[in-house]
């Protein structure tokens, strides 16, 4: 294969892309003889979790052994020329530590999509022998995912030689793995995509809103939803925090026709100030939204005195609170979205975001008790709460019918 800084091959189950890296490590070291390689994962507790044992096997499958220079030890693996293969977690790795994998050749990074933006930060710089590469094998996740921005991207590092694998360009898939393909096309079709044809996730196996998702995209409830001119915007926001100063913001623009929710637009951000979200929610339109805003909205900022809602009103625009729900507030929200999703529709562009949330957004699990703890704080929470919103605010806001018409058209509106 030709040199090159960067290889990639993503891709679902079946299609080969660990044998390969594997093969391609193992004819390197008998090639440049005297090279070291490391293998790579985010965590990597023991050796079972590497990939010693396929390179073991590749070793053997080739003919080779210590007559042709390979030695097997415990942690290591001995190559010809005094070369040597490593496995290493990069989660164990600091900047100081990291030095130690300065003189490696190959680092071939397995299950990549688990690597964090800090790790790979972290081994980019580090590898960086003369005609050192970097190698990535990996089953995407999300778009968002650091390799994924990195080797998927817009745009590629110079000479990348980046491929999609799966079970069809694997001449050696195997009749076990067939039966398995077809078992989940016929029992998890809303998992078939992700696992066996390298597809980005859209569904969490045991996600909340997962069976409702698939339902919702086989009606054609998600796809290019029209908004309608006269009724009014809804904005509903999950602020990630409390006071003006709160720096985790998701919001769903929403429109109520008759039963039906339109979700018409989607937008989330971490880190910027509340200028910021106004501002997004201005140029594309919805100047004129009515903001509705979770309890702590109305909370004072220790800090600077204030809150969010009043600075929202101070922005100019109209805001209402809904009051804490109290105990079992997050599962009070997904029980009432379950309750009317099949309402709902998605345009499936503008809030690809948000769609992607919740498809992951599942129950935290007591792996020793096999309980479950209530939704898992991660990502997706933002975009959920303030889904859930939209739910348990509907009986609020049918109590005045005319409040789902733009202020414009509405004589005498006062918000």
């Amino acid at each position: 294969m030709a040199p090159a800084r960067y290889k990639g091959a993503h891709g679902g189950r079946g299609s080969a892309k660990s044998h390969f890296f594997a093969g391609l490590l193992i004819d390197d070291h008998l090639v440049d003889r005297g090279i070291r390689s490391v293998c790579i994962r985010e965590v990597q507790k023991n050796l079972k979790e590497s990939a010693k044992r396929l390179l073991e096997i590749k070793i053997q499958e080739f003919g080779l052994g210590e007559k042709d220079g390979f030695k097997i030890f415990n942690e290591v693996i001995q190559t010809p020329g005094d070369g040597l293969i490593l496995f290493q977690g990069m989660q164990d790795h600091n900047s100081e530590s990291i030095k130690s994998l300065e003189g490696c050749s190959r680092a071939w990074i397995e299950e990549a999509q688990t690597l964090s933006s800090r790790s790979l930060s972290l081994l980019r710089p580090t590898i960086r022998a003369p005609g050192s590469e970097i190698w990535a094998s990996w089953n995407p996740r999300r778009k968002t995912d650091p390799i994924d921005v990195l080797l998927r991207g817009d745009s590629l590092p110079t000479g990348a030689i980046v491929v999609r694998s799966n079970w069809n360009n694997n001449p050696y898939f195997p009749a076990e793995l067939e039966q398995e393909r077809l078992d989940c096309l016929r029992l998890e079709p809303d998992q078939y995509a992700y696992i066996w044809e390298g597809d980005y996730i859209t569904v969490s196996s045991g996600a909340y809103y997962a069976k409702h998702l698939a339902l919702a995209r086989a009606e054609l409830r998600i796809g290019k939803i029209a908004l309608d001119p006269i009724m009014r915007f809804w904005a509903f926001w999950d602020i990630g925090g409390t006071g003006a100063k709160a720096d985790a913001c998701a919001i769903w623009i929403c429109q109520f026709i008759g039963k039906e929710i339109r979700f018409l637009n989607y937008y989330e951000a971490q880190g910027q100030d509340l200028a910021t979200h106004l501002n997004w929610m201005r140029n594309n339109g919805y100047a004129d939204a009515e903001i509705v805003l979770p309890h702590d909205g109305a909370q004072s900022d220790k800090l600077y005195g204030v809150t969010y809602e009043g600075e929202v009103r101070k922005a100019g625009f109209s805001v209402r609170i809904i009051d804490n729900q109290g105990a079992g507030a997050a599962m009070g929200r997904v029980e009432a979205s379950r309750k009317l999703f099949n309402n709902m529709w998605f345009d499936e562009v503008k809030c690809a975001g948000g769609l992607d949330a919740l498809g992951w957004y599942h129950e935290k699990k007591d792996e020793v008790r096999g309980i479950g703890l209530g939704p898992n704080h991660d990502w997706a929470s933002h975009a959920a709460d303030a889904f859930g919103m939209v739910a348990i605010s509907v009986d609020i806001l049918n109590r005045k019918r005319k409040e789902h018409r733009r202020p414009e058209v509405v004589s005498g509106w006062m918000g």
